[in-house]
């Protein structure tokens, strides 16, 4: 077992490809994955993404979320909408979908739980 600090690590940030998920605009997804657990079952680091209007499912998964930097809304499939920035902490549930709209940017950390 270990203690893994992130800013100890210097982790590639890495370019998502989101091409079948994006709704409008050009929004390009980064992320620094930090931690991955022997099983990949769990994975952790940051994602960031520029504005635009793209989808997301989590079937088969549980994210933990906390807001580092910027602000979005996401609706999920039901018609809730939601306002998230920075300091917000939220889980997304195992089978949500959802559509994020990023007006500028924004930067979280993930927690990911294969379930």
């Amino acid at each position: 077992m270990k203690l893994i600090q992130f800013k100890l690590h210097d982790v590639p940030r890495v370019q998502n490809d989101i091409t079948d998920t994006i709704v409008s605009g050009n929004p390009e997804h980064h992320a620094q994955v930090m931690y991955v657990s022997s099983n990949e079952a769990v994975r952790s680091g940051i994602w960031e993404s520029s504005a635009g209007v793209f989808s997301a499912d989590y079937t088969g998964i549980v994210e933990f979320c906390h807001i580092l930097e910027g602000e979005a809304r996401i609706k999920t499939g039901d018609g809730e909408e939601f306002h998230v920035s920075a300091g917000d902490g939220f889980i997304l549930d195992e089978g949500l979908v959802t559509q994020w709209t990023v007006d500028k940017f924004i930067k979280k950390h993930f927690m990911i739980t294969k379930i």
